[in-house]
């Protein structure tokens, strides 16, 4: 059985700030266009502060504290909406692992699921309302279609990560439903979600850190 590591999901931690670093100036750009033009800077700032707990995290006794310290982390040095949203998704996607060092990729499911969930209960969103939801909901749905035809791993991240892809772009077609976005109305058509962009670096470092 192909299983992920602790340590791996400390290598997806780094390699996410990596990605909000690098991608700064375009999330930026984006949330300039239907937000407050502070997603990148936020983003990035959230993730050097977990960056520079890693050895903290390091020493995590399970994948469930691990998540939680992030979440935790996110909450308190990320401004906006976003902090309390992501910082949610860990602290929701933690709370299945309790006592987990290694995960299947059912339990990975599981995670992501349960961080859907508490992101959709916090934001009241849904699919098709130009959020993180429209990328964390397919890649939920295609973890489940790979373990119901007996993919492999890699096969099931990168299915995962495709169809994450395909949320983010869907996006752009969409009149925002929640968040400073909203208010435009018919004029956020056009422009992709930053929200549903960082969703999806994170989803994309997350594949690169097992495979």
């Amino acid at each position: 059985m192909e299983i992920i590591k602790q340590s791996q999901l400390i290598v997806w931690l780094e390699k996410t700030a990596q990605y909000m670093q690098e991608n700064k100036e375009l999330l930026t750009q984006l949330d300039s266009a239907i937000g407050d033009a502070d997603h990148g800077f936020n983003m990035e700032r959230g993730f050097n502060k977990v960056l520079g707990k890693i050895d903290e995290l390091k020493q995590s006794q399970d994948i469930s504290s691990l998540f939680k310290n992030t979440g935790m982390t996110l909450i308190s040095s990320i401004g906006g909406a976003s902090g309390p949203l992501y910082g949610t998704f860990f602290l929701q996607a933690g709370l299945v692992l309790k006592d987990k060092t290694e995960l299947t990729l059912e339990d990975l499911k599981s995670s992501i699921e349960s961080g859907l969930k508490g992101i959709k209960s916090r934001g009241r969103a849904s699919l098709g309302e130009k959020t993180m939801v429209d990328v964390l909901e397919p890649a939920v749905n295609s973890i489940s279609a790979s373990i119901n035809s007996n993919a492999s791993m890699e096969q099931a991240l990168t299915h995962m990560v495709n169809e994450a892809e395909k949320g983010m772009k869907s996006t752009v077609n969409m009149i925002a439903r929640k968040g400073r976005a909203s208010y435009l109305g018919e004029r956020s058509v056009g422009h992709q979600d930053p929200g549903a962009t960082s969703s999806y670096f994170i989803l994309k470092a997350l594949k690169e850190s097992i495979n």
